[in-house]
């Protein structure tokens, strides 16, 4: 199992190597889609759009929250394809 710092930088590795191949301009499932196969070449362990339930009163319900990509049981991605992050989403971040 890679250490956090060795697994960030072959997180970030394979995210440039996305963008240097496909360029901007597609659609979020694209790109996660050639993230997740330079994971598989890279042989780092990953979820894709794993549930995430949300406690309400003490009870967990399926509100439909998915996580992008789950790396190795501890880093989240939360993928976006837009020219410019919006507030809303760094409230999807700390939510």
């Amino acid at each position: 199992m890679l250490k956090e710092d060795e697994l960030s930088n072959e997180i970030i590795g394979a995210a440039i190597e996305v963008h240097r191949n496909l360029g901007p301009g597609l659609l979020e499932s694209a790109y996660e889609e050639c993230l997740c196969y330079e994971f598989v070449n890279r042989g780092i362990k990953y979820e894709r759009q794993k549930l995430l339930p949300v406690a309400y009163k003490g009870t967990k319900l399926d509100c439909g929250y998915r996580l992008d990509v789950v790396v190795n049981d501890l880093v989240v991605l939360e993928l976006k394809a837009v020219d410019q992050i919006q507030p809303i989403h760094s409230a999807q971040l700390l939510t």
